[in-house]
């Protein structure tokens, strides 16, 4: 009985061994039938997995949006491909992310407003030229779809470029209106603003009021008790 109980108890010790080193083992046991991978397919796939979700995760990062519908994706990509075509200075590109229309309307940064596909294209097709060095920098994009046809993207942004030789810079706001049309996802309007707006177009009860200074109280005048006269 006693020559039983020994057998069963190292047989059950000899189970918890092989547990715990499956458990402590990090790499899992080959195939043996599975074809053979050399270190450096493996370094490989990993690299590739690692960029991917790497990609992924700063994609996300710069759309201001952990998930996104596939209506807002297909938005999204139509801003960018407009953000592209600006950055290329390409007529063409940029074009093709407006709705063709006369009813397309932009109000520009300069305060101006800009009617029509035709004449859109027209000012693109006179200052895009003079552009060299181009960089179009967007941040906090955020795209809200309004129904099943209708869009709408904001951001902030911040351009530089050279323009006829000079070099230039602008920040400001931006919102577009998107459309689903055959075409696909246009910009309808777009309304942009600069972030240091002109104080001569503001109102004034709408300036922001210059920042104030406490006057500092005068100074406390020390009291001093005379000193008694000396006897002689």
């Amino acid at each position: 009985m006693r020559k039983q109980l020994f057998i069963v108890t190292a047989l059950a010790l000899s189970s918890s061994f092989v547990t715990i080193a499956q458990n402590t083992n990090t790499r899992p046991t080959t195939n043996t039938n599975a074809p053979a991978t050399t270190q450096a397919q493996d370094d490989a796939n990993q690299q590739t997995t690692t960029g991917t979700r790497s990609r992924r995760n700063t994609t996300s990062a710069q759309r201001g949006q952990t998930a996104m519908t596939p209506a807002e994706r297909e938005v999204r990509a139509a801003f960018d491909a407009l953000v592209e075509g600006i950055e290329r200075a390409d007529v063409t590109a940029v074009m093709n992310a407006y709705w063709n229309s006369p009813s397309l309307t932009l109000f520009n940064n300069n305060g101006t407003v800009t009617r029509s596909w035709e004449q859109v294209r027209a000012n693109r097709t006179s200052s895009y030229p003079a552009l060299k060095d181009v960089n179009l920098d967007v941040r906090d994009v955020r795209v809200a779809t309004l129904g099943t046809d209708a869009a709408l993207v904001t951001c902030l942004w911040t351009q530089s470029q050279t323009f006829r030789g000079a070099p230039e810079t602008a920040t400001g706001r931006l919102s577009l209106v998107f459309r689903k049309l055959a075409g696909g996802w246009k910009i309808v309007h777009t309304h942009t603003s600069p972030d240091a707006p002109d104080p001569s177009r503001v109102l004034p009860s709408e300036r922001t009021p210059p920042a104030t200074t406490a006057t500092p109280a005068p100074a406390a005048t020390p009291v001093t008790t005379p000193t008694p006269p000396r006897r002689p």
